[in-house]
């Protein structure tokens, strides 16, 4: 097998990915368990978690902006965290509708935000460990569909939404991994 070794800047995009998608592993899981308990009705904690949750990814996105400039995807981590800002504002004001409404805005969030994820690990998998980003972001899109259908239903529930979290948690802790034989520079 040959190593190729990985460009400083590279090995820098890498380093820091893989600290921020160890930081979002830990943060959607402690999110996820803590919103499924309260998720049984709108409360003013449950608009606080679903609004923390894409102000955290603006978070992210932004570090990520900054921390990959040379290797990212620039264009798309500016619109993921424009997109993530109006879904904040918007669970916000849909909480005042009901859980059909939160839901609704939740799934288009978790469309756009999982094409965006999906395309800029396509972008990146050069890098390496990219593969559970794409399949993240792709799942995101059927999860998005899927809040969006169950909006609908007869008694709509955002427990499945708070879910969400969980699968994206396991692939950002699998990217993290990867990511780190590319982050040592090997």
């Amino acid at each position: 097998m040959t190593t190729i070794a990985a460009s400083p800047g590279i090995s820098q995009s890498a380093s820091a990915l893989r600290r921020l998608y160890f930081t979002r592993f830990g943060f959607a899981i402690v999110w996820a368990l803590v919103t499924i308990a309260t998720a049984k009705e709108i409360s003013p904690l449950t608009v606080v978690l679903f609004v923390l949750y894409p102000l955290f990814d603006v978070g992210a996105a932004y570090y990520d902006l900054r921390s990959t400039r040379t290797t990212g995807s620039p264009t798309l981590l500016s619109v993921n965290i424009a997109v993530s800002l109006l879904t904040a504002v918007g669970v916000g004001v849909a909480s005042t509708s009901g859980i059909p409404a939160v839901l609704r805005v939740w799934g288009a969030w978790a469309v756009v935000a999982g094409l965006v994820q999906l395309i800029v690990g396509v972008t990146r998998r050069g890098m390496g460990g990219q593969w559970p980003m794409i399949i993240s972001g792709g799942i995101s899109v059927l999860a998005g569909g899927s809040f969006i259908a169950s909006a609908s239903a007869d008694n709509p529930s955002l427990t499945n939404a708070a879910g969400y979290a969980i699968p994206g948690a396991i692939f950002f802790l699998i990217a993290a991994i990867r990511l780190g034989r590319v982050a040592k520079g090997n």
